[in-house]
């Protein structure tokens, strides 16, 4: 079983990402749906007791917040797969000016996300690590080179 991290700011298109790579195969964990860290928890043990494969979409920008989505993961044998996602503070920023309603983060969220954004090393605890870039085309996705 996999359990896949996605790393990165704001509207930098996880939850996009999501649905064109992921939505068939992988129950998706995301605070953004679940609102608590309890029901976050629950979920993650739900997967990890009937070993199935889940992501975790939120901005996970610290080695701190990832480390405990890693360790348990591994606790159950799981492969750990990190997605970075590369994005501007700028460029997120104005595909969040798209966005309508609940869907709108206040820009200060998306600074504040920026600020503490730490970049994911495979020494972290990952089996592979990808880095992924937007264009006008869609998504670019690179083997890790350990640099960005």
């Amino acid at each position: 079983m996999e359990m896949i991290i996605y790393c990165g700011i704001q509207a930098s298109g996880k939850s996009s990402f999501y649905k064109e790579n992921h939505f068939n195969s992988h129950v998706r964990i995301s605070m953004d749906l679940l609102n608590t860290r309890n029901k976050e928890n629950r979920f993650i043990k739900t997967c990890l007791e009937t070993q199935q494969a889940f992501v975790v979409d939120n901005t996970n920008p610290t080695k701190v917040e990832r480390t405990k989505y890693i360790e348990i993961a591994k606790a159950y044998k799981y492969k750990v797969i990190g997605y970075y996602f590369s994005s501007s503070l700028e460029s997120s920023l104005e595909r969040n000016s798209m966005r309508i309603n609940k869907e709108r983060i206040p820009d200060i969220g998306i600074r504040g996300t920026h600020k503490k954004l730490q970049i994911p090393a495979l020494e972290e605890g990952f089996h592979e690590l990808y880095y992924v870039s937007l264009n006008e085309e869609g998504f670019i996705i690179k083997d890790w080179q350990n640099e960005i």
